[in-house]
């Protein structure tokens, strides 16, 4: 069998086209492309910890940490180094191998980023993988974090460029991809995703789906997340995104990115276990793993070890991912 071709030109004709298919074609061809590049029974687990959190000053309608919206969330400053350490220590004790730390700011200020410099550091001194998401970045701070040797950078398009507007309006569309220009320009891998059931429609999907996967290399890491409603935040009360259709969704990403590990990420706890064996099915090769997803809840290490043995599915382990021989992989 012919590798598939890595594609940097779709149109949204086409990715609705997939979308459209028979359920079982689609996901049986998302399959046959996955086993080309990975092993179908191997997941990659990821551990998120908030590391400061509440009182940012963006408008992000799903997010409970906006200023702009009471949600109840209590601000807090910067965890100390001792204590991300800790839970960087206890999530590699669960099987974690990335441990993926996230702070509720605009942009992070050049002091800001010492702090948390020491972070990576530390954790990478653990033997784990290292990914940061702390909102825009410039080209010198993007450059200064590879540096002290991160990994990852998560920085989501969240939704289309056409429904970005209702979602957001304290940065575009545009400042996203210029982030995600600075980070792929220094040499760091790129971790950019989506979420779905915020009211977008099933064109907005596929054009969120064409715009990651247009870039000129695809993000290594495609996390999709399914909207945690949040009481307070505009889009409490959407209408929940149907589960045949996330899976579809993580079904196209698959075929679009071969390559790139597709992650399931928030909202699994409103997920039957039945509705993530398909997801894997679907090409999901990457999940986050413990009680909490920066704010929202998120299923327990133990509840998802006993998922994993009941589908035959190991914990993938491996280097480091600048030490690793394929970039593609990492």
């Amino acid at each position: 069998m012919a590798e598939t071709d890595i594609r940097n030109d779709w149109t949204v004709a086409e990715i609705e086209g997939l979308f459209a298919l028979p359920f079982n074609d689609l996901l049986f061809r998302a399959q046959t492309i996955h086993r080309e590049h990975f092993d179908a029974n191997q997941v990659q687990v990821s551990t998120l910890l908030s590391i400061k959190t509440g009182a940012c000053p963006e408008d992000c309608g799903y997010c409970s940490q906006s200023s702009k919206y009471d949600t109840g969330l209590e601000r807090e400053k910067l965890l100390p180094l001792d204590e991300v350490i800790a839970a960087a220590e206890a999530a590699k004790a669960k099987g974690s191998t990335r441990f993926c730390m996230g702070a509720a700011w605009r942009n992070p200020t050049d002091k800001n980023l010492d702090k948390v410099i020491d972070m990576i550091q530390a954790v990478r001194g653990l033997g784990m993988e290292t990914c940061v998401t702390l909102g825009m970045l410039s080209g010198p701070q993007a450059e200064r974090l590879k540096d002290a040797g991160l990994d990852y950078y998560n920085h989501n398009l969240d939704t289309s460029p056409e429904f970005y507007g209702n979602v957001i309006t304290t940065r575009t569309f545009q400042d996203r991809i210029d982030t995600l220009e600075h980070v792929r320009g220094a040499g760091i891998n790129v971790c950019s995703g989506g979420i779905l059931g915020m009211g977008e429609s099933a064109r907005d999907r596929a054009s969120m789906l064409r715009s990651l996967a247009n870039m000129p290399q695809h993000p290594e890491s495609v996390p999709i997340n399914m909207l945690v409603q949040v009481e307070g935040t505009p889009m409490y009360g959407a209408d929940q995104i149907d589960a045949l259709d996330f899976v579809r969704t993580i079904a196209v990403a698959r075929i679009l990115m071969p390559k790139s590990y597709v992650r399931l990420s928030a909202g699994r706890t409103e997920m039957s276990d039945e509705q993530q064996a398909l997801c894997f099915l679907a090409g999901a090769n990457s999940m986050f793993y413990g009680e909490r997803l920066l704010t929202t809840d998120n299923p327990d290490a133990d509840h998802d070890q006993q998922l994993f043995a009941r589908l035959g599915i190991n914990m993938e382990t491996r280097p480091l991912a600048s030490d690793a021989k394929a970039c593609c992989g990492s």
